[in-house]
């Protein structure tokens, strides 16, 4: 597609996503949406970038003009807007944000009245729409048909009271000290009084976004700053967001960042002992460590891997009826809660299990020591279908032979083919990428 990425449509604001593109992406929007609409109802919110003035104001024109009525409610999380939708009783909902990205981009992300991301069918849908001149002006509206817009300031509360009831009612936070790095993103407010109100020792940083800083130097892309200030006001664990508050880097104790797949497993292991892991079976992506199957397997969880993206985590749990899982880069998915990623439930589930557990939090996760990765992005002349790569299949079968697993994927955007390889044995799987490189290098460049 020209405009839908993986995760909505995203670019340098004011170049590839300037006003007139959100406009008419939002009228497109609009227009599909009206074939099943309940409600006449679209909720905005965005992230904390100086440009999501400009592009917010966009997709209100674009939308009044396709005669939707718009609620705007301002720097929200990118879950908080999934889960408003839903509860508000909106046709589609729409976050303003480029996550983790520096400021000076931004992005267009949408969901169904469910608070559901869009499946890549939609996404054509719409695409198709904004490609389409007859369409959209046969669809703008004139008279009392136009749409209106308000702007709602308090909604933040039924976000928080929602995010209060996935912690466990018997437990509090009282007697944790917990720092926040809030990224001077999305979850700047709403962060600090969750765990505050749960009754936690809270010490906030990074919470006073200007429209340039949102994850400048600190959240999620940062950690190592959280790290140094958890140690030094010895702290029981940190919390790192991005700028839409959709993902979650932890830091123990002793300020050393907890590896994702420890994360997905040892909170797999915690719903499973508390009987709140559906199949037990969870779902992660193929950038997954294996170290994550051996202990799962340990107790007795499956693991199911999707491609990578917290879309395509979330598409195959609903086809396998799993309510848990996520990306190692800090995605986690408790659809028991939440409709997408939601860094702040994470958080307070990470809470639940350090505090149920009555240990600190090095000792729980580091329970899991992922095996040596090698990683590699090779540039290249061709794209030639990996099944059509001669001798290919045999170099796979004989790396599994020898304990190593591969992963080899083309990028979406550049010529460039990633390639990894991981194993317990370290000098091995050095020595084998230096045959892999070799082997794609003569395949995809001569």
């Amino acid at each position: 597609m020209k405009l839908f990425g993986t995760d909505g449509v995203r670019g340098k604001a004011g170049e590839k996503l300037d006003a007139m593109m959100a406009m008419r992406l939002a009228m497109a929007a609009g227009i599909y949406f009206r074939k099943n609409s309940i409600t006449n109802k679209i909720l905005v919110g965005k992230d904390t970038r100086k440009s999501g003035y400009m592009i917010e104001t966009a997709i209100v024109a674009g939308l009044t003009a396709v005669g939707y009525n718009v609620i705007q409610i301002g720097p929200m999380p990118t879950p908080a807007v999934a889960f408003l939708t839903e509860d508000m009783r909106c046709d589609a909902g729409i976050m303003i944000s480029a996550s983790h990205n520096p400021f000076y981009d931004n992005g267009i992300k949408f969901f169904d009245g469910f608070g559901n991301k869009l499946s890549v069918e939609v996404e054509k849908a719409i695409e198709d729409i904004y490609f389409n001149d007859e369409i959209i002006n046969q669809n703008q509206k004139t008279g009392l048909e136009i749409g209106q817009s308000k702007r709602i300031d308090d909604v933040i509360g039924r976000y928080i009271v929602h995010i209060k009831n996935s912690f466990p009612n018997k437990l509090t936070l009282k007697g944790l000290r917990v720092v926040l790095d809030v990224a001077n993103g999305a979850v700047y407010k709403v962060a600090p009084t969750v765990f505050s109100e749960l009754g936690a020792e809270t010490i906030v940083l990074n919470d006073t976004p200007n429209g340039g800083n949102i994850n400048s130097n600190c959240g999620a892309l940062h950690p190592e700053n959280l790290a140094k200030e958890v140690k030094h006001l010895r702290a029981d664990i940190g919390f790192a967001f991005d700028g839409d508050a959709d993902r979650l880097v932890v830091v123990d104790e002793d300020g050393k960042v907890i590896d994702g797949d420890a994360l997905l497993g040892v909170l797999a292991s915690y719903l499973n002992e508390n009987k709140m892991l559906a199949k037990k079976e969870i779902v992660a992506t193929v950038m997954s460590n294996a170290a994550l199957d051996d202990y799962l397997s340990k107790h007795g969880i499956n693991l199911l891997r999707s491609n990578v993206g917290d879309k395509f985590v979330l598409e195959m749990m609903k086809e396998n009826g799993a309510n848990f899982g996520g990306e190692q880069s800090g995605h986690i998915v408790f659809s028991d809660f939440a409709k997408t990623g939601d860094g702040l439930v994470s958080a307070l589930q990470v809470s639940a299990c350090l505090l149920a557990k009555k240990k600190k939090a090095s000792e729980i996760f580091g329970c899991i020591k992922p095996y040596p990765q090698k990683l590699l992005n090779l540039k290249i002349v061709e794209k030639k279908p990996l099944e059509e790569i001669k001798g290919l299949k045999e170099l796979e079968s004989e790396l599994k032979k020898q304990g190593i697993r591969t992963l080899f994927r083309y990028s979406g955007t550049e010529n460039v083919i990633r390639l990894l390889l991981e194993g317990k044995d370290e000098n091995l799987v050095s020595k084998k990428m230096s045959e892999v490189e070799k082997f794609f290098t003569k395949a995809l460049n001569e």
